[in-house]
């Protein structure tokens, strides 16, 4: 019995020996593979760096409004006798949209008028009288007070029937109308929304930093979600006081909206055009890296192509700028030298590269719509 536990531990004894050796054993290969075996390369695209002009400009965003707009609303209570508008009409300055029932304040108006030339006669009757000395000063002062009651009741009644007819202030475009024929109107209560759409305006805020880059008559680009159009525009104001809660400036500008594209309310995105510097390094964002220790670039290194190997050097860069798919270098880089756009993700400083043909950084000739 003792002989066979002691075959068992020997049995197990070889078994764990030839395990850990063959371990040792292919550790051992492996790293003879790789100290033998060829360095990697990686496929990578370049682009070669040309210096260019490029256009500054200071971001903002803001809400688009109507260079006029007003809600119509009745002045005075009344049931509606006419509407002269559809929605969604374009309308003229002065052209009546709704009538309120004009009878009593017409009839009223009609028995002052009659009422008038006798009264009218009365007053010049009084005062040649009065000249004669046939009737006394008080006499024909009450015929003339009279006459002027009666002259101011004729404007009076004739300023209620205006109001009671609600006229475009200004040549617009009208919206979702209200009311309905032979509704009862109270005084306050809205009719239809008026706006002048041929001209939007946007307000935005800039940073006090950027207040000296900003000019009235300076050009903006303004940017819609619901269009792909790039509509321009010019500055037409600018606050005259920083707001001191958050030391940021408050600005005006006009847009031409002759497509009709801008609504008002609408979210906008606006660049702020600034002079054109010229002699610029401009690089594709995908070819910098973008961490928390700075910004950097791989730049090649065609030294050993004739030996059939191209190496790259990892380069410390400055970003001053982003727009777009472009990023604009104030240092770390020169004319002439080529980086690396796409197939940086495995490289490190010294990695050798393979360059190879891609489009998958080309924008589409024209983007979807959504």
């Amino acid at each position: 019995m003792k002989k066979w536990y002691a075959w068992m531990i020997v049995l197990v004894i070889a078994l764990l020996g030839s395990v850990i050796g063959f371990n040792f054993f292919k550790a051992h290969m492996i790293s003879q593979y790789l100290a033998n075996s060829p360095a990697p390369t990686f496929p990578v695209t370049v682009a070669t760096i040309k210096p260019q002009d490029y256009v500054p400009r200071i971001s903002a965003f803001g809400f688009i409004e109507p260079y006029r707009g007003v809600t119509l609303a009745s002045e005075e209570n009344g049931t509606v006798q006419s509407i002269n508008f559809e929605s969604g009409q374009q309308v003229a300055q002065n052209q009546p949209l709704v009538v309120l029932d004009l009878d009593v304040e017409q009839a009223n108006l009609e028995a002052a008028l009659g009422r008038m030339p006798a009264t009218e006669r009365q007053k010049d009757r009084m005062t040649k009288l009065f000249k004669r000395g046939s009737v006394s000063e008080g006499e024909k002062d009450s015929a003339v007070a009279e006459y002027l009651t009666l002259k101011a009741e004729i404007e009076s009644l004739k300023a209620s029937i205006d109001r009671r007819t609600i006229e475009a202030p200004f040549d617009g475009v009208v919206g979702l109308r209200n009311v309905y024929l032979g509704q009862y109107l109270q005084s306050g209560d809205d009719i239809v929304r008026l706006e002048d759409i041929s001209t939007m305006r946007i307000r935005f805020t800039i940073a006090q930093t950027d207040l000296s880059k900003v000019f009235v008559g300076q050009q903006i680009e303004v940017e819609v979600d619901s269009s792909h159009e790039t509509f321009e525009g010019k500055i037409t104001a600018i606050e005259p006081a920083v707001a001191y809660q958050s030391g940021t400036v408050q600005v005006q500008a006009d847009i031409p909206n002759d497509s009709g594209n801008l609504r008002s309310g609408m979210f906008a995105r606006v660049a702020i055009i600034q002079p054109t510097m010229t002699n610029q390094i401009l690089v594709p964002q995908s070819a910098v890296n973008f961490t928390l220790y700075g910004e950097s670039v791989y730049v090649l290194n065609r030294d050993g192509e004739a030996d059939g190997t191209i190496n790259v050097r990892q380069t410390t860069v400055k970003v001053a700028e982003r727009h777009g798919d472009l990023a604009l270098i104030s240092d770390g880089l020169s004319a002439g030298e080529e980086i690396v756009i796409t197939g940086q993700v495995r490289l490190s400083n010294g990695s050798l590269v393979r360059v190879v043909e891609s489009n998958a950084l080309a924008l589409p000739a024209k983007l979807p719509r959504l």
